[in-house]
């Protein structure tokens, strides 16, 4: 059934035909400068789609006539901000960080610098602060696997552990129960006897076989005393500072298979001053030697 459409007999005006109570809604136009705006913001919407990536496609979105992108802007701050810590960063790969550290202004780009660099590429496995985790070592205490000294961190973190650059630090421990080297008797007894070396108590007559046992086959790389060995990356085995776990479960395990984690080598995704930097944050977190 059509509105019916009559005029208010007040103002004159056309009403729309809906009444409430009595009370008729006016058909009354909109003021000229709210619909001048409204037009004007479609002619804008409709030039900045033409202008900036707007509309979907099939393969991607339609870019734009502008070239302009919040993409690019983001690449040419970065870069802006590149060129502006250029001769920072080319002072921090041409010092040593014995002398970096000496530096308060390079030091302090260091701690600001290697604190993002760290979040983005190593707290993911070393954790917050450097703090570890299983299989992932701590970086903040002095229990080194291939070294503590500036240098040595610099290199571990160019090169990376066990990974296919001809440079990685690689060390290979053998799979003494997997590929039938000890029996699980005789893995037992030198599991029993390298915890003993920081402390654990055991009966005497397994760790004279386990002592015997570890001369035989683990002295070479983690030393008589399980002192290790950093340049083989052989860890110490006798100061109750564990990897992968210290009860006898796990020292098993490892025993009975081996442990080859593996870490990139940083120099092939960053750029020198980035690692470097890196080596230095990490010496100065509180365990370097």
């Amino acid at each position: 059934m059509p509105t019916k459409i009559e005029k208010d007999a007040t103002t004159g005006q056309d009403t729309t035909g809906h009444e409430w109570d009595g009370i008729k809604e006016l058909n009354t136009p909109l003021p000229k400068w709210w619909l001048y705006t409204f037009y004007a913001c479609i002619a804008w919407g409709l030039a900045y789609t033409v202008l900036f990536p707007s509309w979907p496609t099939l393969s991607g979105h339609f870019g734009g006539t502008s070239g302009w992108t919040r993409r690019g802007e983001l690449a040419e701050t970065l870069a802006a901000q590149k060129a502006a810590q250029a001769d920072t960063r080319a002072k921090i790969v041409a010092t040593p960080i014995e002398e970096i550290r000496k530096d308060p202004a390079l030091m302090g780009y260091v701690q600001a610098a290697g604190r993002v660099a760290f979040a983005d590429n190593c707290a993911g496995c070393h954790g917050a602060g450097g703090a570890g985790a299983v299989g992932f070592p701590t970086l903040a205490d002095d229990d080194w696997i291939w070294g503590g000294k500036p240098e040595q961190i610099l290199q571990t973190i160019t090169y990376g552990v066990r990974n296919a650059n001809e440079n990685s630090r690689i060390s290979d421990m053998p799979r003494f129960g997997a590929d039938g080297m000890l029996t699980a008797a005789q893995i037992g007894d030198v599991a029993d006897y390298v915890l003993s070396l920081s402390g654990t108590a055991a009966d005497p007559a397994v760790l004279e076989r386990g002592a015997t046992l570890f001369a035989e086959n683990c002295a070479a790389c983690h030393g008589e005393k399980g002192e290790g060995i950093q340049d083989m990356g052989a860890p110490r085995l006798s100061d109750g500072i564990w990897l992968y776990g210290g009860d006898r479960k796990m020292v098993v395990e490892t025993i009975t298979y081996a442990r080859r984690g593996s870490m990139p080598a940083w120099s092939e995704r960053l750029d020198p001053a980035t690692v470097k930097v890196l080596a230095t944050y990490v010496h100065a977190l509180g365990g370097g030697q």
